[in-house]
């Protein structure tokens, strides 16, 4: 049976990149960038002035002068002005003007004192070349890449493409992404459920994470466990959308009619079963048209987990996104775990006497226990080459969406 890290590994292998689109700048929010972002121009474009006050010639406070004749004022957004020949003058500036040609300091207004057209510096102004002024390109300069491909798109990256004039970003597509569940006991949230029937929350809970996740076009759909009935539905979901994730009917069941009809259908089977706790009857295979379906098992808090574990990597890695392992913490208690299986333990965040971040333990009841999943951060995965993790351990932790 599989490892985690090799069904990851068999997964990555036989996913097909998405696709490359152009988007509106204000519509890139959440999305995977594509193509480096470049510095238009130099940034700041200008010499630009940080602090209202005076603009003046440092060399005239160095030779004595003390009192300035206010020339003009110059604002934020206006050309330039230029200082005039005689040493006393200034400009009056406002924050994130333009710097007057001919000046080289900004005195801010607190060590200076107006007296009509004149201004006077207090003894301790901090009269230096470069005070208050923030130099062209001394950010960046032109050409330079600010934001690198394969980044998803928070508002710091649409802040710098605004600013170099990228009204559009070319960006991966987004996925359709079929969501099913499957089982005669299933019925909508909505409907009368009878006393050996349940509600359907395993679509519904994953159509959240996915959407969550940055993958806003997700569809669910529900299939009975009727043999013809599966054939049509899955047809027309494996033709329709690029990613189909299936929760049920793929374990040994007399009604698991699902892995059968998969390989009927032209849907090569990757692997099935991976040595893990919870979602060892994990399912992936890819159709002949490439699109790649995910089979987790029917257990609420196993199909959430195996979602974390394997299908939003996947996806992020589909789109282009720099892969980033998992962040490791510290258990807070001694965990034992006898199967030999890896163990996707779910846990609470905190932190120690030292600001180390610690994992608290905190396993659902049971793997249809969902509920036991709400208080929690995310889960930590416990390898199964030994079964005693003392407190203090690092282990490899994965945040819920």
């Amino acid at each position: 049976m599989l490892t985690p890290a090799e069904a990851e590994r068999l997964i990555n292998e036989n996913i097909t990149p998405l696709h490359r689109e152009d988007c509106a700048i204000a519509s890139a929010h959440g999305r995977i960038l594509r193509t480096d972002l470049r510095a238009d121009r130099d940034l700041p474009p200008f010499d630009r002035v940080t602090m209202d006050g005076y603009a003046l010639r440092s060399s005239a406070v160095a030779a004595g002068t003390w009192v300035f004749r206010v020339e003009a004022v110059q604002a934020a957004g206006m050309r330039a002005f230029k200082l005039g020949a005689a040493a006393d003058g200034c400009i009056e500036v406002m924050t994130g003007a333009v710097l007057p040609e001919g000046a080289d300091c900004v005195i801010p207004y607190e060590e200076t004192k107006r007296d009509g057209a004149t201004m006077t510096l207090s003894p301790d102004a901090p009269a230096k070349a470069g005070n208050a002024i923030h130099r062209r390109g001394s950010d960046h300069r032109a050409n330079a890449i600010m934001v690198r491909a394969d980044t998803r798109l928070t508002g710091r990256e649409i802040a710098v493409a605004a600013a170099c004039g990228y009204g559009v970003l070319t960006v991966s597509q987004l996925p359709k992404i079929a969501v099913v569940a499957t089982g005669d006991e299933l019925v909508e949230v909505d409907s009368p459920v009878a006393p050996h029937q349940i509600r359907r929350s395993n679509d519904h809970a994953l159509r959240a994470a996915l959407i969550l996740a940055g993958y806003p076009n997700v569809e669910r759909f529900h299939f009975r466990d009727v043999r013809h009935e599966i054939e049509h539905m899955l047809w027309h979901v494996i033709a329709e959308f690029d990613v189909v994730v299936v929760t049920g009917g793929v374990s040994k069941g007399k009604f698991d009619y699902l892995p059968a009809e998969l390989d009927r259908q032209g849907v090569k089977k990757i692997f099935q079963g991976v040595a893990q706790r919870p979602g060892k009857p994990l399912w992936f295979g890819r159709s002949a048209r490439g699109t790649p379906v995910f089979a987790l098992p029917g257990n609420p808090v196993s199909a959430y987990t195996c979602l974390h574990r394997y299908v939003l990597p996947a996806l992020a890695r589909a789109g282009g996104l720099t892969p980033i392992g998992p962040r490791m913490v510290a258990l807070a208690s001694a965990v034992t775990f006898r199967p030999r299986l890896a163990y996707f333990l779910p846990v609470k965040l905190t932190t120690g006497p030292r600001a180390e971040v610690l994992a608290i333990p905190d396993p659902s009841n049971t793997s249809g226990d969902f509920a036991g999943l709400v208080d929690t951060d995310g889960f930590v995965e416990l390898p199964a080459e030994t079964d005693e993790f003392p407190a203090g351990t690092l282990v490899a932790f994965r945040p819920w969406v």
